[in-house]
């Protein structure tokens, strides 16, 4: 009986850190969307108050003890009970590392950055902004060694976005994917056939963009009754409770691309946030297991979804409609026009085939920070050189180079080695379901997505944090995560659509 109380004690803080958790988000999203220019600085104040808050709630002493109670108990041997205590004893753990007034600064230090990020940006007031980074730079070496490491600092971080990932693993994944995608990004710049991308940079008014994308996403199995769509300066999505699931976009009124892909990779997010389990909400169970096989079902719905020529066999007749100027489009002129491969500055509106080489670009930046092989004043140089090397272009201005990305301002380094992970996840999660459920694409020309969102509920969202990446993976596709399923469906997919 004592173990069952202690362990409905744990549920009931884990609940009201939950709560307190999705006020913080709310106030994030509004931070990032609507909120006037002069509520900025009283914001900050907001989430270093609730900070302080979560950082007591969550590493109260009490949870420590009423961990070791249930521990010790035959409740152990429930499934639910013994993978909800071994995530908490691992968060608790992680958590009372770190000093409250640490905790406090690096939210304050974060939403102050972020902030700054948004209006030094497009300013391009790089001297500006440095001091931010350099704050935040420091902090997050801090809070590595407060949390601690067993190779180097870097892996800590990674351990907060990617549980049992390590900077070695994503070196060696990097070193066999770089020369495969450099490799096919010349073949298909040698290519015979190349697109006509004239079509999806003409006059697209932006209500009308809204239109269609409110059109498509609930298809696809994105609850507008549980979410919304707004504008922003980078887009994101957010769950503040299982009821309330939010996306953003970016739309230009003269390119087709951004806001409406933007809008599929976000709701990709999004889904899994509304498949997660709400019976379990405030616990593990109840949340999302990692950030790469979060972005695994973005990235999924984005590009092998909403790219395939199935996707648009259907929808295309409706952009018709919402867009007079595409009247004297065919579709496969347009599937070809939407899946260009060409190297950008801008890592969101990169190709499948050059995304990847961003995300190394970023992932050997961050190590380089945290090994101290250079400084926060480098930065601008040090990533000019690498785009010119990966992908053969260098950027002349700060926004579409090292300021391009909200990340780094808000403290997410780690964050993006996560975009690669779940390019390689989906890639096998969807030859697994191929496999199991027939080729899709014809599904998708009926205007069907019910089935693959089934597939992922069962395999994907509906564990939570059950097992780690690595197992959920293996569990879910019969092997350990492999970067062969993305490089041979990228194969496939470019040389069908270049002719080479």
């Amino acid at each position: 009986m004592e173990a069952e109380k202690a362990y409905q004690w744990l549920v009931e803080r884990g609940k009201e850190v939950a709560y307190l958790g999705a006020a913080a988000s709310l106030l994030g999203w509004d931070q990032r969307t609507y909120i006037p220019a002069k509520g900025h600085p009283h914001r900050a104040r907001q989430f270093a108050v609730i900070s302080r808050l979560l950082h007591q709630l969550t590493t109260d002493p009490k949870i420590g003890e009423m961990l070791s109670v249930v521990e010790d108990s035959p409740l152990m041997d429930q499934p639910d009970v013994a993978a909800n205590v071994r995530n908490w004893r691992r968060d608790y753990e992680r958590r009372t590392r770190v000093p409250e007034r640490l905790a406090v600064e690096l939210a304050q230090a974060e939403s102050e950055g972020e902030s700054a990020w948004a209006e030094l940006r497009e300013k391009e007031d790089w001297a500006g902004f440095v001091p931010y980074l350099e704050k935040i730079l420091s902090l997050k070496k801090e809070y590595a060694e407060a949390v601690g490491y067993e190779a180097e600092a870097y892996d800590a971080l990674l351990e907060d976005f990617e549980p049992g990932e390590r900077a070695e693993r994503l070196e060696a994944l990097f070193a066999e994917l770089r020369p495969a995608l450099v490799d096919l990004l010349q073949k298909i710049q040698g290519a015979p056939r190349q697109p006509d991308t004239s079509i999806v940079h003409r006059d697209f008014p932006v209500e009308a963009q809204k239109a269609l994308i409110l059109e498509v996403l609930p298809q696809l199995g994105y609850d507008l009754e549980a979410g919304r769509l707004d504008p922003t300066v980078h887009p994101f999505a957010t769950r503040i409770t299982p009821g309330d699931v939010r996306i953003t976009t970016r739309y230009y009124d003269d390119y087709f691309n951004a806001a409406f892909f933007g809008s599929v990779h976000e709701a990709g997010h999004a889904m899994y946030e509304q498949g997660l389990p709400e019976a379990h909400w405030g616990t593990p169970l109840g949340e999302a297991v990692s950030l790469g096989v979060h972005e695994s079902q973005s990235r999924m719905w984005e590009n092998m979804v909403g790219r395939s020529r199935g996707f648009w066999e259907y929808f295309f007749p409706k952009a018709r409609a919402h867009f007079p100027v595409l009247a004297d489009v065919g579709l496969d002129d347009f599937v070809f026009a939407i899946n260009e491969v060409r190297p950008s500055l801008i890592r969101v509106e990169a190709d499948e085939v050059t995304y990847n080489l961003h995300i190394l670009l970023r992932f050997e930046i961050e190590l380089a920070l945290f090994r101290g092989e250079i400084g926060v004043r480098d930065l601008p140089e040090v990533w000019n050189q690498k785009m010119e090397a990966y992908l053969g272009i260098r950027p002349t201005a700060y926004k579409d180079g090292v300021m391009q990305d909200v990340h780094w301002s808000g403290g997410l380094f780690g964050y993006f080695p996560t975009y690669t992970l779940g390019n390689v996840y989906a890639a096998q999660l969807f030859a697994k379901a191929e496999a199991e459920l027939g080729t899709l694409e014809p599904n998708f020309a009926r205007g069907e997505f019910a089935p693959l969102l089934a597939w992922l509920r069962d395999h994907v969202h509906v564990h939570g944090r059950r097992y780690t990446p690595r197992e959920l993976m293996t569990r879910a596709t019969g092997e350990a995560p492999r970067a062969m399923y993305l490089l041979r469906y990228l194969e496939k997919k470019y040389s069908a659509l270049y002719g080479f």
